[in-house]
């Protein structure tokens, strides 16, 4: 399963923002559209970093309530892992695992395509492993 997979499920949609935002203003856009993270966009649609709710509590941890007036490329990821469309979930998985990250950009054509979570990648896998074990128990079933 790939990828595309995914985004044909879950749909294409993704919040993102720009630069020079504030961190209160993502705060905001994470409460208001309860999400986890938000790509950060430049005006051509290419990716240009990710923000997060760990960025903005490690933003507050070091600088207290004034970095809500930082701008986002302050505080954002800036090396973002990006994927393509078609792309085996597994390896999605243990990418995402290895370096403890839990949101993927899929850029098609240098322009932002959706993003994948943790949850979207795990969610896809046990539905995976689930029809394989249905399957080997209705073959056994009528051998």
């Amino acid at each position: 399963m790939t990828v595309a997979r995914i985004l044909a499920v879950k749909g294409r949609d993704v919040f993102t923002t720009q630069p020079h935002r504030t961190l209160q203003e993502t705060a905001r856009l994470l409460h208001d559209k309860g999400v986890g993270a938000l790509v950060v966009t430049g005006a051509d649609g290419a990716v240009l970093g990710i923000i997060s709710e760990r960025d903005l509590v490690r933003a507050l941890a070091e600088r207290g309530a004034v970095a809500l007036d930082d701008a986002v490329s302050r505080h954002m990821t800036s090396d973002v892992f990006t994927t393509t469309s078609g792309v085996c979930i597994i390896d999605i998985m243990e990418r995402m695992t290895q370096s403890r990250f839990r949101h993927v950009p899929v850029v098609e054509d240098g322009r932002l395509a959706g993003l994948v979570s943790i949850g979207d990648v795990v969610k896809h896998r046990i539905a995976e492993i689930e029809t394989e074990h249905r399957a080997l128990r209705d073959y056994i079933a009528t051998a």
